[in-house]
């Protein structure tokens, strides 16, 4: 996928900044899969127990990896898996976290096609008050869903109503587990609530940069601690304007648009 078009701003091509960049280690692809899983495997171990600061913070990571991350990267294919793995993993890493994959893919991949303007449903959140962002989070992930439902083509439908009965079926499987075991609700309990911080966290924050241009709609971030704890996701701007770079290489791509960004007159916000 090139640089996105703007008549206002020439990006330098991919070719220009290296195409090493699209590429992702056997390694990286790994530990990209395997984060998720061990999270979420570490709340059941834990919780099962009654060891529950460690289950919350695995549920709280989870969430965190799978979006800003794993999933994120599996919505973008940018960890050059093969089509039939990618799809699959998106369907079942979401999964795990009640989401549907690929109406995330749908809703997200419009993001970065139409953000800012109104017509984009991931996105809308940054044209609201911070608390407004917030109560945004309680009903979005339905609404994302109704979204893409409409616009998705068959194959897409069948992935989706099969994400949907498994969520369905995951949700009503806790209530009816409850008796025996507080584990799976609680599990049902922490990942639906957590997810209300979203529009908040990964739309209102980094997005509330307004400008005229591509380069002035999303914030530029530098530091050494703040990018690592949040893997890397604070590259949002960079994220945006080459969404074919994994998230493995956005401190890269960072690093080598230094100059053009400093030259456009972009001014990252400093973070520790």
């Amino acid at each position: 996928m090139e640089p996105p078009a703007d008549a206002k701003v020439v990006l330098p091509r991919i070719e220009e900044l290296g195409r090493d960049l699209l590429q992702v280690s056997n390694g990286q692809r790994v530990l990209s899969v395997a984060r998720p899983l061990f999270c979420f495997a570490a709340f059941f171990v834990f919780a099962a127990q009654g060891w529950w600061v460690l289950a919350v913070a695995s549920a709280a990571g989870l969430m965190f990896i799978t979006y800003v991350s794993t999933s994120h990267d599996l919505v973008h294919r940018t960890l050059g898996l093969p089509r039939g793995i990618n799809e699959v993993l998106l369907a079942v890493i979401e999964a795990l976290v009640l989401r549907s994959g690929h109406a995330f893919r749908l809703t997200h991949l419009h993001h970065h096609r139409r953000f800012p303007e109104h017509d984009d449903i991931e996105g809308a959140a940054a044209h609201m008050p911070w608390w407004r962002a917030l109560l945004e989070g309680v009903i979005l992930q339905p609404r994302l869903f109704g979204w893409a439902w409409k616009r998705a083509r068959l194959g897409e439908r069948r992935w989706m109503a099969a994400e949907a009965v498994w969520i369905c079926g995951a949700i009503t499987a806790s209530v009816w587990l409850w008796p025996h075991s507080p584990v799976f609700i609680v599990y049902v309990g922490l990942v639906l609530t957590s997810g209300w911080l979203y529009p908040f966290a990964t739309v209102w924050l980094p997005h509330r940069a307004h400008g005229e241009t591509v380069l002035q709609q999303t914030h530029a971030v530098r530091g050494r601690w703040v990018p690592e704890i949040f893997l890397q996701h604070t590259y949002h701007l960079e994220h945006h304007l080459y969404p074919s770079v994994s998230s493995h290489q956005w401190p890269e791509l960072a690093r080598r648009l230094d100059g053009y960004l400093a030259a456009q007159g972009v001014k990252p916000v400093r973070v520790p």
